[in-house]
C-alpha cells in the first residue's frame, strides 16, 4: 500500500501543477452512534461511504470532461468493481483509466 500512496501523491502533484482541478476520493466506513429520545437509548449504525469501486482520484478536465484515476502498484490488480467503474466513466463520456507511474497519466491527459 506504500507504494501506491507514493504514486498517488506524485500524481495528484503533477495534476496540481498542470491546473487540473482533482482530490483524494476516501472510501470507507464507520461507526455512527446516535440517541433515540423516544425510548431514550443509544443507536449506533454502519455507515458506508463513497462508491463501491471508486477510483483514488477524481477531477474535472478544462473543457468540464470527467477524470478518475484508478491507481495501483506495478503489481496490483484492478477489482471487478473498480473496472466496472471505470468502464462506467468512460462509456459516459468521461476519462478514466489505470495508472502505475506518472507517465502513464502523462500519456492519458491530452493536456
Amino acid at each position: 500500500m506504500q507504494v501506491e500512496q507514493g504514486i498517488q501523491r506524485a500524481i495528484l502533484e503533477y495534476l496540481n501543477w498542470k491546473h487540473i482541478y482533482c482530490w483524494k476520493s476516501s472510501n470507507g466506513s464507520f461507526h455512527h452512534s446516535y440517541f433515540r429520545k423516544g425510548d431514550k437509548t443509544w443507536q449506533q449504525s454502519f455507515v458506508k461511504s463513497g462508491l463501491p469501486g471508486s477510483s483514488d482520484i477524481l477531477g474535472v478536465l478544462p473543457g468540464g470532461r470527467f477524470l478518475a484515476i484508478e491507481v495501483k502498484s506495478p503489481t496490483g490488480r484492478v477489482s471487478p468493481h473498480q473496472q466496472q467503474f471505470i468502464d462506467t466513466i468512460n462509456a459516459a463520456g468521461g476519462l478514466a483509466f489505470v495508472a502505475r507511474s506518472i507517465e502513464e497519466v502523462q500519456k492519458n491527459i491530452p493536456v
